[in-house]
């Protein structure tokens, strides 16, 4: 089987997700193409597991202090190019399009009646069951014009209906190494504007903040440690810190609950998604949401006590064999095999 994985770049949880994929395909020997969009290439990063992958502007939306520009968003549209792009794609060739919420390759794949697979964050929205803040018909129809697929495979932290599928989260770490240093907080709010955020840890000299950020340069200003992106900086300081203050994405979200850390999200305004994971985190105690940057929102959120580890499942192997066999009309076996082992923990959570 030879698939073409589209990918959405906008942000990194999409990355994330797909670099799981990406290993566990290539050990099953799996002939895979990737296509990234909704970024400009020089933008991503570790990248090397992807092989001579594909770049195409997608997409996207634009961000100013903390929320959605609606007006930039519309202003930075190409319309035009993500018609040519999405016709002259050639995806005849492939056996699949596996789709993580990415407009070229969903698309190309529905006109040239290739069968395409969604497994995305954004698709669980397309089903009644899963809890939606900010978000009516309209927004609920255009989500699902955004990316078509034959199959949607929706991925949550609970398994809401019977085409939601959880997180693949594949650190396995030692207690040992995963235990807190209990003065450190990692921060990541990448649409928040820096020296906002900055101005809101010097508030708080008696803990160690470790901030990464698209705009920071490596350098520490007293206890706060500015960081530039790095995926392995990052996962390291996600190990042992105590707690974690961020945007309301998805993966990071997810990595937090599989850490067993605490969470204080703010999520993104006017970003229906982000709305949406902090209110199901809020409802099932696992995060403190904040609307602005707020400093009584941060010190009541120091206080609080560690969060209890969610095993999610860190190998999608059974995700891979059901797509390489082609068992694709027995989704809620899938559901079944991948939920049986962590239902139990979260079935009071909800």
């Amino acid at each position: 089987m030879k698939i073409l994985y589209g990918v959405q770049g906008t942000g990194n949880g999409h990355t994330t997700r797909a670099r799981i994929m990406a290993a566990c395909f290539a050990e099953h020997g799996v002939e895979v193409d990737y296509l990234f969009s909704g970024r400009r290439r020089e933008k991503y990063f570790d990248m090397s597991v992807f092989g001579d992958y594909k770049s195409r502007d997608g997409l996207s939306f634009s961000t100013q202090s903390g929320q959605v520009n609606k007006f930039d968003t519309l202003k930075q549209l190409k319309l035009g190019q993500l018609y040519k792009d999405i016709r002259h794609l050639d995806v005849a060739r492939y056996d699949l399009v596996f789709n993580d919420f990415e407009p070229v390759t969903a698309w190309a794949g529905k006109l040239a009646k290739v069968p395409v697979i969604a497994m995305s964050h954004q698709a669980s929205f397309l089903f009644p069951e899963v809890p939606v803040e900010g978000a009516g018909l309209i927004k609920r129809t255009l989500l699902k014009q955004f990316a078509p697929a034959d199959i949607y495979l929706g991925v949550h932290w609970q398994p809401f209906a019977k085409n939601i599928i959880p997180p693949f989260i594949p650190y396995e770490v030692p207690d040992k190494q995963c235990q807190s240093v209990a003065n450190k907080v990692l921060v990541y709010l990448p649409f928040e504007e820096l020296n906002k955020i900055i101005e809101l840890l010097q508030d708080f000299p008696d803990k160690e903040f470790y901030c990464y950020h698209p705009n920071a340069q490596n350098q520490s200003l007293a206890n706060i440690h500015l960081r530039s992106p790095s995926r392995s900086g990052f996962l390291k300081d996600l190990a042992n810190t105590s707690g974690i203050v961020a945007n309301a994405g998805f993966e990071l979200s997810s990595e937090a609950m599989k850490f067993g850390k605490k969470l204080l999200l703010k999520p993104l305004n006017g970003q229906f998604e982000q709305l949406s994971n902090a209110l199901t985190l809020e409802s099932m105690g696992r995060a403190k949401v904040m609307h602005y940057l707020s400093t009584n929102a941060l010190e009541e959120f120091l206080e609080l006590p560690m969060a209890e580890a969610v095993h999610f499942p860190s190998d999608p192997s059974p995700l891979v064999n059901w797509l390489i066999n082609s068992k694709w009309d027995d989704v809620e076996g899938l559901h079944n095999k991948l939920w049986q082992p962590i239902s139990s923990k979260l079935s009071n959570a909800a």
